[in-house]
């Protein structure tokens, strides 16, 4: 609490998933954080909404370089447009500390029973955005960030509570997001001084969310949803993004750690 703008020192940061959403309002709360010489590099599908945001944060914070990259990380030339950037952007970034946060990802077709899912392409095209690209662009930001003496380097990946618990018409987004939590405790196993951390950020008042109280087929799950909007429990994203920066300010949680936002 309290953090003044810079207090971070130079940071060379990648953000996706960053047009709308958590990822916005994310950005927003980073972007005065990082030192003179710093480089943000945002991602997401919405070339608009990303020019717009990348527009405002380079107007929010003095010596901040912002790249944005419109492309879909669920196809193969979006996402070598991704890893492009990654290696373009990164060597030309302050060597002090690497933050790499995947936030990116689709709920898929939750109108749908898991009986429902026959269609190989659907499935492969869903884990292909949602577990795949997050896999190949953080382990290319590793690999080109590289392992520099005194840096740090921190990823996070954005997690759900459906990461540990099954919730019926979501086989899709549960499995895909326990498939990255896993993924990133191998990472944190593997790389011991890479500081990783599994964030889930609660049930936020987003696009993501009404589609998911308006579209979920099972009823019994779209009932618990619209309950949730209209009790005025869904959290504000700005609200959570902030914990999410206190948890990287205090840097104290064990590496490869699941992190609820009701655990804080």
């Amino acid at each position: 609490p309290g953090a003044g703008p810079g207090r971070w020192g130079p940071v060379s940061c990648v953000l996706t998933g960053a047009s709308r959403g958590f990822g916005r309002s994310l950005a927003r709360l980073l972007a005065p954080r990082f030192g003179e010489g710093s480089v943000l590099l945002l991602l997401a599908r919405s070339a608009a909404p990303l020019a717009d945001l990348a527009a405002e944060l380079r107007g929010s914070a003095a010596g901040l370089r912002v790249e944005c990259v419109a492309a879909d990380l669920g196809c193969e030339q979006g996402l070598r447009q991704a890893t492009a950037a990654l290696r373009e952007v990164l060597p030309s970034g302050p060597p002090g500390r690497l933050l790499l946060i995947n936030n990116a990802g689709s709920l898929g077709d939750i109108s749908k029973s898991f009986l429902d899912l026959t269609d190989p392409d659907e499935i492969n095209s869903y884990f292909a955005f949602n577990v795949t690209s997050a896999l190949c662009l953080t382990s290319t930001a590793l690999q080109t960030f590289g392992k520099r003496p005194g840096s740090s380097r921190t990823v996070v990946n954005i997690s759900s509570l459906c990461a540990l618990k099954p919730f019926k018409s979501w086989a899709l987004y549960c499995s895909g997001k326990a498939s990255r939590d896993m993924m990133f405790q191998v990472l944190a196993l593997e790389e011991p001084d890479i500081r990783v951390l599994n964030y889930a950020p609660g049930p936020l008042d987003t696009d993501m969310q009404l589609l998911a109280r308006t579209k979920t087929g099972d009823p019994e799950m779209r009932q618990q949803l619209q309950s949730l909007q209209e009790s005025r429990k869904l959290i504000d994203c700005t609200v959570s993004a902030q914990k999410l920066v206190n948890l990287l300010e205090e840097d104290t949680f064990p590496s490869g750690a699941h992190v609820d936002f009701y655990d804080i």
